[in-house]
């Protein structure tokens, strides 16, 4: 289904997730004319997005007299203070406020916003820079059902979305999904560094390494099946996987302990980013 609004989207921040975002809604049919980048310096690839789909890119928009139906904030979180205040004044009670923006909470933005404004706040992750990933929004107390249903649209062209109603799970949320992908990648090291001391090419075991673990996150999203019935798939009484799996999954220094633990220790440094 196309992507409609009633007033101009404003996108504040070309990176790669605005941009992945950008793209995203221009595939599922976002009217070019209707989108505002507030971006002083895009980086090339989507300086070449705007040509083709004839998008203005100021530094700063201005207020007019058909307020933006959303604002997209997809800066970075430092550059938070300098840049949402003057985005908040072009604002009006109607217009959602989508933010992608790491540790910045609801109340950030409704500082600075007309009463009653909508907030939404988003953790995408990195795999939407390829129409894969899986964000999770908390709104505050204003949004209402067809703001909610436009942002879940919105985050869909950059893979899937959920929703959480309480604030205090982001840090959670951001430490298995946002930060996930890093694990998964350091697994991929690990495997490859580990089959070259059992004596493979390094070459050939990065190639491995890799080619396995996406194959198998691709099997686990094609599969109806839980992640542990899968493995218990693969696993034969007294093989080679089970030999593998009493280390990984031993009592106290197994991978789901030291998984609880990195998780456990990103969700307590995400609230001490926070404030």
């Amino acid at each position: 289904m196309a992507l409609t609004l009633d007033g101009p989207l404003v996108l504040a921040g070309a990176g790669k997730m605005g941009g992945a975002m950008l793209s995203g809604w221009l595939k599922r049919g976002l009217d070019p004319a209707r989108v505002i980048l507030q971006d002083p310096s895009p980086a090339a690839e989507m300086s070449a997005l705007l040509a083709e789909h004839g998008i203005r890119s100021v530094e700063r928009v201005e207020a007019s007299d058909t307020p933006p139906s959303v604002i997209v904030v997809a800066v970075k979180p430092q550059v938070m203070d300098q840049v949402f205040p003057g985005l908040a004044g072009i604002a009006a009670r109607s217009t959602l406020v989508l933010s992608i923006a790491a540790g910045k909470t609801l109340a950030t933005f409704e500082r600075h916003l007309p009463e009653g404004a909508g907030v939404v706040r988003a953790m995408p992750n990195t795999p939407a820079a390829i129409g894969r990933g899986i964000t999770v929004c908390v709104p505050n107390a204003h949004v209402s059902e067809e703001q909610r249903v436009l942002a879940t649209s919105l985050l869909e062209a950059v893979g899937e979305v959920g929703w959480v109603s309480d604030e205090t799970l982001m840090d959670a949320v951001t430490a298995v999904s946002g930060s996930g992908p890093a694990y998964v990648f350091l697994l991929a090291e690990a495997l490859a560094a580990a089959g070259v001391k059992q004596g493979l090419d390094p070459e050939l075991a990065a190639r491995l390494a890799r080619a396995t673990v996406s194959g198998a996150g691709e099997l686990l999203r094609q599969s109806p099946e839980a992640a542990s019935q899968l493995r218990q798939n693969v696993t034969s009484p007294g093989g080679t996987t089970a030999a593998a799996l009493s280390v990984l999954m031993r009592d106290g220094d197994g991978l789901p302990d030291l998984m609880a633990a990195a998780v456990a220790t990103a969700t307590k440094r995400g609230r001490e980013l926070a404030g």
